[in-house]
């Protein structure tokens, strides 16, 4: 079933105003770079799934996600005041990896491409 227009615009919107809250507002020295990936909300809007990128180790991604779990409430009043919802959604942090996934996948790339310029396949000479 596709996402009602409705869903995707507030999302959208949820995601913006989360990304500029957590950049401005949030002060905690132990939070890393943090990017909001992408924001996916339940079809009553009740509910709002947040996942997050952070830069750093995964001490610094584990103390990004505790202090964004401490400022659900913070943010959620925020938000409130930023957007226009009968209801604001639960917010609920998640950590998305697909960066890294994808810097994985460039290294190995890079790495195949490196050995096989470093090493060019040997042509036989047809006799």
């Amino acid at each position: 079933m596709a996402k009602s227009k409705r869903i995707e615009q507030v999302a959208a919107e949820i995601q913006t105003i989360l990304g500029e809250l957590i950049r401005s507002e949030i002060r905690d020295p132990r939070m890393g770079f943090t990017t909001v990936m992408s924001v996916n909300l339940s079809p009553d809007l009740y509910y709002a799934h947040v996942n997050v990128s952070v830069m750093g180790d995964s001490d610094v991604r584990s103390e990004t996600m505790k202090t964004l779990n401490r400022a659900r409430g913070f943010l959620r009043r925020e938000l409130s005041q930023r957007i226009q919802l009968r209801q604001v959604p639960e917010l609920s942090f998640h950590l998305d990896t697909s960066l890294d996934a994808r810097e994985h996948m460039d290294t190995l790339f890079n790495s195949i491409e490196q050995e096989r310029l470093e090493n060019p396949p040997h042509l036989d000479d047809e006799e």
